[in-house]
């Protein structure tokens, strides 16, 4: 496992640039950035390369201590625990504003945590702007005058930090003695990043496992896909705890969560290591209707999320348990689908969704209807198809029932396993299009039955880069498959000639027909279901592409030789 890189922490007051210092540091757009005040919440880290060093950046919300509504001060918290793990705090200021009295109150609180910190001037847009920042000295630490936004200043910032991090100089690398202190040669001077607005971070890149030699029916995963780092996007409307099953997966407070809708803005990474396998989970915003969001910070949460979405391998489609699907769910399912994402549905707050259904059985109890059922049960009789008053039990085994079933209407008890089959059997009737992604249903908050989220998320990573050879597959068409049960409107059966997998995540077949239309939904859906059936893509949509064979044309001369 690599070593932990040296983190520079970004803190300040609210709206004074601290994220577009971070997305210039990192040379990427992760950080909403708009006018309105308090849009970052949750740590951001990003990856800054400088003069052929890396070092890790934090972006934190905007501070203030005085602050005691939920938001402000679980952002404080947030902020303390990226402040705790850092190697040199940027107090980041308007020099527009001057220095504030919480500017001050934030520079002692940094003085107090012993770590070093530095303070970046901001919006210093011209030379002549420079004396602005001559206020700031007075704190009695270094001050370094930056424009965010255009990048001006922010070479020296850098420098300073590496000279922090690494004892060598940082001018002096590419030098023999810049070698040898412990850390990789660095890169020449020549291929080092000129400037941080070209910075951006490393992701590592998935290789679709490719080989027609695998011996076997190619049901088991390649040996390499379980080295690859699965990136798991957890998505949903506002308010169904998306950001508690973060914490409650990460085993740690690493998203702020209130009953505030609407509390994640920016896209919160958060990687984990399990049993040998490595995960990158990313906390979406809630993804709302068009007609729902008025805030420009808003329409970019939502932006925001269908990126995290389009990058990641495995969408959580997060449902309120409640409330049950809605046509937001829908909505948000249908994203996932058409951007080939395998999805796993987690059904949460299952706990609150069993307490209703307790709290519904108890008023049905109570209710005229339930009282006369509870006085006639105990005599023993139902209606049957025999007639009406027939016995159907025996008085002793139909007593015992009736009073069994008596003390559960009366307890309000509910059968959990009969629950799940029928709201599994509700959801599959309206996200029909997602047949074929398995449900969880769990509590994000209080961890039941979350541990079976993992097994389920490497399942439908391994499915999605399963890769099945083209002999298995053609085997499989001519021995397994009977074409002719495919329902098809039109007269002319369609044949199939061959068949292969052309690419995987998703997985994706290229088959040779007769026909050059392409085939009805129907018998697609029929192709569909057969392959589940043989091979495990769970989780995982599966796509296929048609052609049309092309007949070999018989010269002239061979068929006059064969008249």
């Amino acid at each position: 496992m690599p070593a932990p890189l040296p983190s520079l922490v970004i803190v300040g007051r609210p709206n004074v640039g601290k994220s577009t210092l971070f997305n210039r540091l990192t040379g990427s757009r992760r950080s909403i950035v708009t006018n309105e005040p308090g849009i970052t919440r949750d740590r951001i880290y990003g990856k800054a390369d400088w003069r052929g060093r890396s070092l890790e950046v934090v972006d934190t919300g905007g501070i203030v201590p005085d602050d005691k509504a939920v938001i402000p001060r679980e952002i404080l918290r947030q902020a303390r625990v990226a402040i705790d793990k850092a190697a040199l705090l940027v107090l980041v200021v308007d020099s527009q504003d001057g220095l504030t009295p919480l500017d001050e109150e934030l520079a002692r609180m940094l003085r107090g945590t012993g770590k070093p910190f530095v303070i970046a001037v901001n919006k210093i847009d011209a030379m002549s702007q420079e004396s602005n920042a001559a206020v700031f000295h007075r704190i009695g630490v270094p001050v370094f005058p930056v424009t965010a936004e255009h990048g001006t200043g922010v070479d020296d910032l850098l420098d300073f930090a590496l000279a922090q991090f690494y004892p060598a100089s940082p001018t002096s690398f590419g030098s023999p003695a810049s070698v040898g202190v412990g850390l990789a040669p660095p890169a020449p001077i020549a291929d080092a990043v000129v400037g941080a607005q070209h910075a951006a971070p490393q992701t590592p890149q998935v290789v679709p496992f490719d080989s027609t030699t695998e011996a076997g029916a190619g049901l088991a995963p390649p040996e390499s896909t379980h080295d690859a780092l699965i990136e798991v996007a957890i998505i949903g409307r506002p308010n169904v705890g998306k950001s508690t099953l973060l914490n409650r997966m990460a085993g740690e407070e690493r998203s702020i969560v209130s009953p505030t809708p609407g509390t994640t803005m920016d896209n919160v990474d958060t990687e984990i290591s399990r049993a040998g396998r490595e995960y990158r989970f990313v906390d979406t915003a809630g993804i709302r209707r068009k007609g729902k969001t008025t805030l420009v910070a808003e329409k970019l949460s939502v932006v925001m999320a269908r990126r995290g979405l389009e990058r990641c391998d495995v969408a959580l489609l997060v449902v309120d348990g409640e409330q049950g699907v809605t046509q937001g769910d829908a909505q948000i399912a249908s994203y996932a689908e058409e951007s080939g994402r395998s999805v796993i549905i987690v059904i949460n707050k299952w706990d609150l969704a069993l307490e209703a259904a307790k709290n519904a059985a108890i008023r049905d109890a109570a209710t005229a209807k339930g009282k006369a059922t509870r006085e006639a049960a105990p005599r023993g009789f139902a209606k049957s198809s025999k007639g009406p008053g027939r016995p159907t039990l025996s008085d002793e085994q139909g007593g015992k029932a009736v009073q069994s079933s008596s003390r559960q209407q009366k307890s309000g008890s509910v059968d959990p396993g009969m629950l799940m089959f029928d709201y599994e059997k509700m959801i599959r009737a309206k996200l029909k299009f997602l047949s074929y992604a398995p449900i969880v249903f769990l509590s994000a908050k209080t961890g039941e039955r979350a541990e079976k989220l993992f097994p389920l998320i490497n399942q439908c990573a391994d499915a999605r880069r399963r890769r099945i050879p083209t002999p298995a597959l053609n085997n499989w068409l001519k021995e397994e498959v009977d074409l002719q049960r495919g329902t098809t409107p039109k007269a002319r059966p369609v044949r199939i000639y061959y068949i292969t997998q052309a690419k995987t995540a998703p997985p994706t077949f290229l088959i040779f027909t007769n026909q050059k239309e392409p085939l009805h939904f129907s018998y697609e859906r029929f192709l569909e279901n057969q392959l589940r059936a043989k091979f495990d893509f769970t989780g995982t949509p599966v796509r296929f592409v048609q052609r049309l064979r092309k007949r070999e044309k018989r010269s002239r001369g061979s068929a006059s030789d064969d008249e």
